[in-house]
């Protein structure tokens, strides 16, 4: 090329490069670039810089550069439970992204410390790595994270336990504080990290879960559920809520008023929602609430979305929805506005429009997985740990103890979780007590798995592996068991095994085509790893795949494995399946009752795979440790007495047997990578337990309702109303050393309702080692209009103390915190009342307690004789609360036998009953009686049919004489929505 020709094209090239960048250059001088201006001048800027068009395109969770403006790609949703998760990922290029960065306990872990200010520290962490991974690719990390999920654990079943934090409003609120404000860091102007809650509202059920209803009956609902949600919103420590799958009262989350209402009601600043992933394209498929996209779109938007999480990066079916809905006036420009300048408002507070990145901007990935990051993982992992038993002392080990078995499925393992990082190191329990116990110990290690070959009957071949790294296709081999045709054979439960194979150490999966052994452990979405050997009745065995897929019956009967013509195990029916015989080589509980035997203590590490026993979008149905685990227990327990288990799992578990036959149990979630560090810390008591049951432990399934019943009072659910006898209550855990207390005092013995109470109380430590223990204050009111609260937990404080130290403990709260939600004047009411006020160490074990009388008010009787909503019912047999239109208001839905109480209602000798109800089916009736739902018929209407469920009409029926004050119940003979109602002269 000749120098004339390319001095053209450079003055061509600079010419196209100063014209790309003039708009960029011009952008930094724009007022909205301007840190001095107020956070509002700067919103009003930017915003009416934007075309109509731009602002729709901001609306979807891939929010798109704008290079006009120099403004970049912004995403919403980068997962954070417990450490910044999902650190190997795809970018929109093809490349794999690989940053392995801290994993802490997973949340309920974190609540388990019980410690507001070390779940800040870890906070902190998470809002800091965020900004390393943002750093090193924003199209895969934005600084939007969803966590923490604040959903309350009303039943252990749930299959996202280990998501939340606790079954208690208070501590999960008080959780919730510290992990939110400590990712979003100190200045009130600027953001570390924006955490968006998750998932308003009443989600804790996976069947079904976006179909099913959560009938929140408005005592439930506001005393309970809400109370999850508003201390982070209230104390700005989130900035936004994620809307839930479910229905809430018949409505779905998505388009949950509330979103406007309420949640934005708790804060002066602006919230930025979001929807869950594919959530609006359930509102026109599965839950069929709207007819197109663009009505459901538009709905949302009015509920109160700013971000729609749906068709992953494809961002065109939200924008030509809006842009429908625009044209066809469902939405107004002024509803877009207002959902941008929420968008743009916590972008801005994230410092993306201030000169470098603002406060946080320069953050580099240097912070991933950092030295104090991982001492921090560590010092949690063992906070977080809970002394269940500890018969005997036989915890902490004795420093003579030189010969210790660790046994069990999870010795020598770590597991994550759907929501966890990739781990950038292990260390295991069998690691962790290695290294703790040096080089003059002797350490042994067994899984206590079997490890078996399968046979195939008619063939007399060997289902085989492959070898290598990767595996190979699983194939019937030789006639004999070599190493490729061995796998051990781990049990997780109601007959579900994972099989690993022992020629490469890599379980075998489905992956949609054939079965390899390829995996480093159970996981993806719809966890392919999973079989049963099914016994048959001559001895043999069925080789069944269980994948989670096979619930979606997407195979159909083909659930059982048999040769093709070519060797290579594909799947088919029952009938047509192989019979195999199950050879065991190596007999797992022989292995370790021989190694328990030679050993001076036994380490018997069993629990869940948190892909497998239960995780989103499966509930667990059986709350046992998993039989063989359990067998495994019982015959090392048998051979050495000096057995500790330590249970690694996310929930509650019933190990009735554990608790009465084994010395000692220890109950740690999936901790990270310091894991076993933080076992061998406890168990040689170099950290002294002082982790706390966030959630009730049932001895049995039997305690609990049914899962998809959200009404914990009526229910009688969780340690607020349960007069069960649990096997460990809420706020258990034990400690190596004991704790006196004495001295309880008041400020003063009543209170108003504005006032505020502050405990004292004297706790000393008796024992002979420094410890912590969880000062827990609880309450119950005796007197009241309406059923109470067993116990409600209303303080805490996690106090360090040496022995023979005592310390003056201080916990307040407000007298606001005793409220009811007063259904018949639809508001807070604080009782005129004595309550108990109990401190201890559990919500059980009471050590100190006194009276404290609460100067409130005496709620009235009902007055019936003005229009009464359905809704405010006290007490109520099968009812279900429905939605009353389709953008706002609640309804009773009735079924034949239904009952609604409404309880001290003062009766002026009316004559007429009047209600507004809606039903499709001829002579359905409503009763009114008084005093029971079989008590004095008063009343009979029997109302016409309307179109459909959103048709009420009104009608009136004359009254048998009745005056005074009675209970009044509604009782219906069949399905009908009942609005209102009012008796009247």
């Amino acid at each position: 090329m000749s120098p004339r020709r390319t001095s053209c094209l450079l003055a061509v090239l600079g010419l196209f490069v100063t014209l790309l960048a003039a708009p960029a250059r011009a952008a930094e001088d724009l007022p909205f670039r301007d840190p001095a201006l107020s956070l509002s001048r700067r919103v009003d800027d930017l915003l009416g810089r934007l075309t109509l068009t731009e602002k729709i395109s901001l609306l979807h969770q891939y929010q798109p550069a704008i290079p006009r403006l120099g403004i970049g790609l912004f995403k919403t949703g980068t997962e954070a439970l417990h450490g910044v998760a999902w650190s190997t990922n795809i970018d929109n290029g093809g490349a794999v992204v690989t940053a392995d960065g801290t994993v802490f306990p997973q949340a309920v872990g974190l609540a388990s410390t019980w410690d507001p200010a070390l779940i800040k520290q870890v906070g902190t962490a998470v809002g800091t790595e965020a900004r390393g991974f943002n750093a090193r690719n924003p199209r895969v990390w934005g600084l939007n994270l969803w966590a923490p999920v604040v959903n309350l654990l009303r039943d252990p079943r749930w299959g996202r336990n280990e998501e939340g934090y606790s079954e208690d409003p208070t501590l999960t609120g008080a959780m919730s504080v510290a992990y939110g404000s400590g990712i979003q860091g100190d200045d009130p102007d600027h953001l570390r990290a924006a955490p968006t809650l998750k998932h308003y509202l009443a989600n804790n059920n996976e069947v079904r879960r976006d179909t099913s209803n959560s009938s929140l009956r408005p005592r439930v609902e506001q005393e309970y559920d809400q109370a999850a949600f508003k201390p982070a919103i209230a104390a700005d420590a989130a900035t936004g809520v994620m809307a839930s799958y479910n229905l809430v009262n018949g409505r779905p989350a998505t388009v949950n008023p509330d979103l406007n209402d309420v949640a934005r009601s708790w804060t002066r600043r602006d919230l930025m929602n979001v929807t869950d992933a594919h959530a609006p394209n359930n509102l026109v498929n599965s839950q069929a609430y709207y007819p197109t996209l663009t009505e459901g779109d538009a709905a949302a938007l009015k509920a109160g979305i700013d971000s729609y999480t749906t068709d992953d990066t494809n961002a065109a079916p939200t924008v030509n929805a809006i842009t429908a809905a625009l044209s066809q006036g469902l939405v107004t420009v002024a509803d877009i506005d207002r959902a941008v300048r929420h968008l743009l408002s916590i972008r801005f507070r994230l410092g993306e429009f201030d000169p470098g990145g603002g406060r946080y901007g320069s953050i580099t990935p240097d912070v991933i997985n950092s030295p104090a990051h991982r001492a921090l993982n560590r010092r949690t992992a063992a906070a977080a740990t809970v002394l269940l038993k500890n018969s005997g002392r036989a915890l902490p080990l004795s420093p003579s103890t030189r010969k210790v078995a660790v046994i069990g499925p999870l010795s020598d393992t770590l597991y994550t979780d759907w929501y966890s990082g990739a781990l950038p190191y292990q260390v295991t329990p069998l690691a962790g007590i290695r290294e703790r116990l040096g080089t003059g110990a002797t350490v042994t290690g067994t899984e206590g798995a079997d490890r078996i070959a399968l046979k195939n009957v008619a063939t007399g071949r060997y289902v085989t592996a492959g070898a290598g790294a990767s595996g190979a296709v699983l194939t019937e081999g030789g006639t004999t068991a070599g190493d490729t045709a061995k796998f051990d054979a781990f049990d997780w439960g109601q007959g579900v095994l994972t099989l690993r194979s022992a020629a490469n150490g890599k379980f075998v999966g489905y992956n949609w085509s054939s079965f390899v052994n390829d995996q480093s452990q159970p996981n993806g979405w719809f966890v392919q790893q999973q079989f049963k050997l099914e016994p048959q009745s001559d001895g043999t065995y069925l080789f069944r795949y269980a994948g989670y897929e096979t619930a979606y019956d997407w195979f159909g009967p083909n659930k059982y494995l048999a040769p093709n013509a070519d060797g290579t195990l594909v799947l088919t029916t029952a009938d047509q399946a192989a019979k195999f015989t199950k050879e065991v080589v190596t007999d797992g509980t022989a292995a370790a009752v021989a190694a328990a035997k030679s050993a001076d203590a036994a380490v018997v590490v069993v629990g869940s795979m948190p892909f497998i026993n239960g995780r989103e979008d499966h509930d667990r149905t059986d709350m046992n440790l998993a039989e063989g685990q359990e067998a495994l227990v019982k015959a090392v327990t048998k051979a050495n007495p000096k057995t500790v288990v330590i249970l690694e799992n996310s929930y509650p578990t019933t190990i009735n047997w554990l608790q009465a036959n084994v010395p000692a149990i220890l109950w740690t979630t999936h901790a990270g990578a310091e894991t076993g560090h933080a076992l061998a810390d406890v168990l040689f008591g170099d950290t002294n337990p002082a982790g706390r049951l966030p959630q009730t432990w049932y001895r049995s399934a039997a305690d609990l309702p049914d899962i998809l019943n959200y009404d914990i009072i009526k229910s009688n659910a969780t340690y607020l109303y349960s007069r069960a006898t649990p096997l460990y209550p809420f706020g258990h855990g034990l400690s190596y050393t004991t704790f006196a207390y004495a001295g309880l005092k008041l400020n003063a013995p009543s209170v108003r309702p504005d006032g505020t109470v502050t405990a004292t109380v004297k706790v000393t430590n008796t024992g002979r080692a420094a410890g912590d223990e969880v000062v827990q204050l609880y309450t119950h009111q005796r007197t009241s209009r309406t059923k109470q609260p067993v116990k409600q937990l209303r303080a805490f404080q996690r106090v360090h103390l040496t022995p023979g130290q005592t310390k003056t403990v201080t916990l307040t709260f407000k007298a606001a915190d005793l409220a009811l939600w007063d259904v018949t004047r639809n508001r807070w009411s604080v009782e005129k009342s004595p309550h108990d006020v109990m401190v201890g160490s559990s919500s059980t074990a009471i050590h100190q307690r006194t009276t404290l009388t609460v100067q409130g008010e005496t709620i009235p009787p009902r007055d019936l004789s003005r229009p009464t909503q359905a809704t405010t019912f006290d007490d109520h047999s099968t009812a279900e609360l429905a939605d009353l239109t389709k953008t706002t208001g609640d309804t009773v839905a009735t079924t034949p036998g239904t009952w609604l109480a409404y309880n001290s209602t003062l009766l002026p000798s009316p004559t007429t009953f009047t209600a507004t109800t809606s039903t499709q089916t001829p002579a359905t009736r409503v009763e009114l009686r008084q005093d029971s739902p079989t008590g004095k018929l008063l009343a009979t209407l029997t109302p016409p049919p309307t179109p459909d469920k959103y048709t009420y009409t009104t009608t009136s029926a004359p009254i048998t004489r009745t005056t005074s004050t009675h209970n009044i119940y509604l009782v219906f003979t069949g399905p009908m929505r009942i609005k209102d109602f009012s008796l009247t002269r």
